[in-house]
């Protein structure tokens, strides 16, 4: 998986519409190749963009847990430290 594309389920504030949008753009552009299409492929990869992005937050709100919501100060804090641990300075 990329990584890039963070988990955005079980989250307090729940993922907001850019994260999910990000999440989708980081998708498409990890499967078809492209940073940035050109002018005559822009319209499949803005409209797969949008539809993967829908289908991302349909799925958000399907998704159901007993589990507590993260923290997302938290949870980027463990993230730092593991980066830390992983290429230290």
């Amino acid at each position: 998986m990329c990584r890039n594309i963070k988990p955005l389920f079980n989250f307090e504030p729940p993922a907001s519409e850019d994260e999910v949008r990000a999440a989708a753009l980081q998708f498409v552009r990890k499967i078809s190749g492209f940073t940035a299409p050109s002018k005559a492929n822009e319209a499949a990869f803005n409209a797969a963009v949008d539809e993967i992005a829908a289908t991302a937050r349909t799925l958000l709100a399907e998704l159901e847990t007993n589990a507590t919501p993260k923290n997302r100060e938290e949870e980027a804090a463990k993230a730092r430290e593991r980066s830390a641990q992983r290429f230290p300075r």
